[in-house]
């Protein structure tokens, strides 16, 4: 029996012609150059396309760096790299030269634990995860100029960033630069004005020794090698910075417990830049909500330094940093934190006659104390410290004297305070502070207020609220009654008189720590000679290459082990570490640095690099970073035009990025002093897992959904129900969908199609791989208006549109254009569903009216649009055919249906304009037929007029 079922129709648009028309014009624009975007000057600067550089105005647009995963893309990742491809090709048909690019940060943590996962050379790893990312992202048909690509492991782009280090670590900062706004500045000037007599605190300069010298100058550079309290995370074998710790005292990547440790690492002073990194960002257009986690992780906050002193001769005093000096009154001890370097002269050799049993440890004397309780402080992670309400410490044995009342107060340690916040030192007011409260509670410490509180404030517990002034006054002054700002001002004065205060600004930023215990980073061009000192490599032996290495890994340890000592990788390979080398003095022997920066070194930098690629000879070219960057009327800080990219990167990555642009504008290295000017932070795809019984999840794409008659739902895998939860995709929750399943199912276009329609780009949304054919459907649609699906004919006709047609065309690209502008893609695409609806309705559709439709549709679906484009006989690309634009005469208010209602019920319908105005509408209404009719000569109580819809005549009774 032969079959009856239909032949399939040739030209049907489905998944198979989709990508068959898809790989056709991605090879074109591949093999045509199609989005390089040339440069002013350079090996990029010819025409191309057929303009040059001076022709359009430059587009600056980037994404933000991805990290090359083994795992590949998800369909989450694509939306904002869809969104800005989408965006940059709107603004090519609006005439712009459009500079959009893709690099890959493919050093750190992330490919070096994939690459030890796998056990391979993390090199291999990431080359070819990067393959198959690139794969992936060429298939999706993105506008980037491939030109202009490289990864951060490149050797031309290490070399760079090395070279940025240098500058860094050859720079200073001068407060009084640039009319006292603050500047870096080249080291050398520095050194000019120690040899000029400028106070060293250590001598005469010329009476210095080099490592002397040294010592001087790292107290200044921007690059500084510092024993200090780090963030060491045995559990991954490095330090980590402040930012790549969690709230709860775990480390960002592996949850691993990070305890604190005091180690000899390379730092940046980004504190030098706090109160520009702060100020500036009035300059950009970011969202609010960044720049105020921008703002708060600076914490820049105007208080005061009190000095206490010591009721024992010979020690220093303690200087207490607080934004409160109006509660000095109200303190009763001061605590150290257990790392301050006063706590071993503070320690007393023997306990005073009168301390409580409570505040000495169990010890007989308060070194043994203090001793133990710092062994024990060592072990608890920043945030433990921070946030147990279980307040401990031990009492040194010292005591203070309070500056504003004059009564001896006993000097803790105790772990809730940090070294590295404020001076490490506090003084305790626990009746204004709720962690002081907790604490003398423990130590049966007096509590004295000094703001009274409101009269429903629990007086079991720390007022932290505005009030007058109580209990603050001595023989010399007396603030109560007063509110706290002038009472704050009032104690600062005094105590300034008597050299015990001094009114300062303090940040909760601190350095950023540079180094990293590990093998997959950039080596830092420094070598050390026999003395220790820190030499910067010449320019002519960068980039400094990671050396081949059988055994790349950390040294492992006990996640839980805090006593564990950092091991880097590179210290194994002797031959590489010590060198012989001429510096400019003849060849000697130095010993390489073989800690690695930190993943942030390329990201820190990578918006310059995208400007000028191959350059070898400088950073990147003044003429190309200004035409690029550079600063312009509506971008007073210059940056790129556009930045879109992850809310979780708010902090980290563009703080840094930040800090390294501004220190090169201060060199004068590049002309614009923000990296970003406009930033989008794109929302996130989410999706939903399931688990059974046992919690183990179990694939979402077999999991199959059961209604019953009562309309409840539910899921079941295997015949077992299972649990559905909502949230991220993920390989371990077993719910990934990837855009090579998009591809092979539905086509690129579809994909892309679909992203951009799920909703507002900056909103997250939940992805649901059934609801992508109605985006599927929306193409095939705009197909059949152009292509006879059985004979692949053309279907247009070179009859002029009618005025509906008109109207709904130019209606249609006013908001379309808009919408682009805007970055509205879900309502854009929604507009062009309306006017493919409307074509197809009317038949045979009019050319006019279909090509503006492709050529609206080519941003978001860029491979079906060119190929309509050239069915409909056009050589040229779509890629830089001028956008459509509205005729105002079509975009006059259309009709719309007003609605006549009499004691709610419907009399009369009225054809009316849209932008009539109530007063018209209401005559219009009480005039119609129908209304007459049911009022039946009946006067009006009132009447309800909601133009242009809706009238609703309410007659007397």
């Amino acid at each position: 029996m032969t079959s009856t079922s239909p032949k399939p129709a040739s030209f049907r648009y489905d998944a198979a012609l989709a990508e068959k028309i898809e790989q056709k014009w991605q090879r074109r624009w591949q093999e045509q150059q199609t989005f390089a975007a040339p440069n002013p000057t350079g090996d990029l600067a010819e025409p191309i396309n057929g303009f040059s550089a001076k022709d359009r105005e430059p587009v600056y647009i980037m994404d933000m760096f991805p990290y090359p995963s083994g795992a590949g893309l998800h369909v989450g990742h694509p939306l904002g790299y869809v969104s800005t491809d989408t965006y940059g090709r709107f603004l090519r048909m609006r005439g712009k030269n459009v500079m959009h690019a893709l690099g890959y940060d493919a050093f750190g943590l992330p490919a070096e634990q994939y690459a030890l996962q796998t056990g391979q050379h993390p090199r291999v790893t990431t080359d070819a995860a990067i393959a198959n990312m690139q794969k992936q992202l060429f298939r999706m048909g993105l506008a980037h100029d491939p030109r202009r690509s490289f990864a951060t492991t490149d050797p031309e782009f290490v070399k760079w960033t090395q070279w940025i280090f240098l500058q860094i670590f050859n720079s200073w900062y001068d407060p009084e630069a640039e009319g006292g706004r603050g500047a870096a500045r080249p080291i050398s000037e520095l050194v000019a004005q120690f040899e000029q007599g400028r106070d060293t605190g250590r001598g005469p300069w010329a009476e210095l020794s080099a490592a002397e010298r040294e010592d001087v100058l790292q107290e200044y550079r921007l690059a500084y090698v510092s024993e200090s309290p780090v963030n060491w995370c045995p559990g991954l074998g490095t330090v980590l910075a402040n930012e790549e710790v969690t709230a709860e005292g775990l480390s960002e990547r592996g949850n691993f417990p990070v305890y604190t440790r005091s180690l000899r690492q390379w730092n940046m002073r980004i504190t030098a830049y706090a109160d520009r990194l702060a100020d500036d960002l009035d300059k950009v257009d970011w969202p609010d909500a960044i720049k105020a986690m921008q703002r708060n992780w600076i914490g820049r906050s105007t208080g005061a330094f009190l000095r206490y002193e010591p009721q024992t001769e010979g020690l220093e005093r303690i200087e207490v940093y607080t934004t409160r000096a109006d509660t000095v009154f109200g303190g009763t001890f001061l605590v150290l934190s257990p790392e301050h370097p006063l706590v071993e002269s503070y320690t007393a050799e023997q306990w005073p006659a009168d301390t409580p049993d409570s505040w000495k440890g169990g010890k007989d004397t308060p070194a043994a104390a203090v001793e133990e309780y710092q062994r024990w402080a060592a072990g608890r992670t920043p945030v433990e410290r921070q946030q147990d309400k279980n307040k401990t410490g031990v009492f040194t044995g010292t005591y203070s004297t309070n500056p504003a009342t004059g009564k001896r107060i006993p000097v803790f340690i105790a772990d809730y305070v940090l070294m590295g916040y404020g001076t490490g030192a506090v003084m305790g007011v626990p009746a204004e502070d709720p962690r002081d409260w907790d604490f003398a509670k423990v130590f049966d410490l007096p509590y004295i207020r000094t703001v009274q509180p409101d009269a429903d404030h629990d007086e079991d517990s720390a007022y932290q609220g505005e009030g007058e002034k109580i209990n603050s006054a001595n023989a010399d002054i007396d603030v109560n009654g007063m509110e706290v700002e002038a009472a704050k001002a009032a104690v600062v004065e005094w105590l300034a008189g008597q050299g015990l205060a001094e009114e300062t600004t303090q940040y909760r930023l601190r350095d950023w720590l540079f180094s990293r215990q590990r093998y997959w980073g950039e080596p830092f061009p420094i070598v050390y000679d026999e003395d220790g000192v820190p030499h910067a490599l010449p320019e002519d032996q960068l980039p400094v290459d990671l050396p081949e290495m059988d055994d790349f890994s950390p040294r492992t340890f006990d996640a839980d082990d805090a006593a564990s000592e950092p091991e880097p990788p590179l210290g194994r390979k002797e031959e590489w570490v010590n060198v012989t080398l001429d510096l400019g003095d003849g060849p000697k022997q130095y010993r390489r640095e073989t800690n690695t920066m930190p993943n942030w070194a390329g990201s820190s930098w990578y918006q310059l690099r995208y400007a000028d690629p191959k350059n070898d000879s400088v950073l990147v070219d003044p003429q190309n970073e200004a035409y690029w960057l550079g600063p312009t009327a509506e971008r007073p800080a210059g940056g790129a035009g556009l930045y879109v990219g992850g809310v979780e990167h708010a902090v980290l990555h563009l703080l840094y990025a930040r800090f390294w642009h501004k220190v090169l504008f201060d060199l004068g290295h590049i002309s614009s002093s923000e990296p970003f000017h406009r930033l989008v932070n794109q929302g996130y795809i989410q999706a939903y897992a399931y688990t059974d019984s046992r919690g183990v999840y179990v694939p979402a794409a077999e999991v199959e959904e059961r209604t019953d008659e009562a309309g409840e739902t539910t899921y079941w895998f295997d015949g077992e129900e299972v649990n559905r939860e909502y949230g991220k995709m993920g390989k371990s929750l077993k719910n990934v969908v990837t855009p090579d399943e998009m591809y092979a199912a539905f086509g690129a276009d579809t994909f892309r199609v679909y992203e951009m329609s799920m909703g507002p780009l900056v909103m997250s949304r939940p992805w649901e791989t059934r609801a992508v054919v109605g985006s599927q459907r929306f193409l095939q649609r705009l197909w059949r208006l152009v292509v006879d699906e059985d004979s692949g004919e053309l279907l247009v006709t070179d009859d002029a549109p009618d005025e509906e047609t008109l109207r709904a065309m130019h209606t249609a690209i006013a908001g379309v254009t808009e919408d682009m502008e805007n970055m509205h893609f879900n309502t854009a695409v929604a507009k062009l569903i309306v006017l493919t609806n409307h074509l197809t309705k009317a038949g045979k559709a009019p050319r006019e009216a279909v090509e503006a439709l492709v050529q609206m549709t080519g941003p978001l679906a860029p491979h079906i649009a060119e190929e309509l484009w050239e069915r409909l006989g056009h050589e040229e690309t779509l890629a830089y055919r001028a956008f459509p634009e509205a005729d105002e005469r079509y975009l006059k208010a259309e009709t719309v249906t007003a609605v006549v209602q009499v004691k709610g019920k419907v009399r009369d319908r009225l054809e009316v304009p849209a932008d009539i105005t109530e007063e018209e509408l209401e005559k219009l209404a009480i005039e119609s037929p129908g209304a007459q009719r049911a009022l039946a000569g009946a006067g009006l109580r009132r009447v309800i007029v909601k133009a242009p819809k809706l009238v609703n005549l309410v007659p007397d009774a």
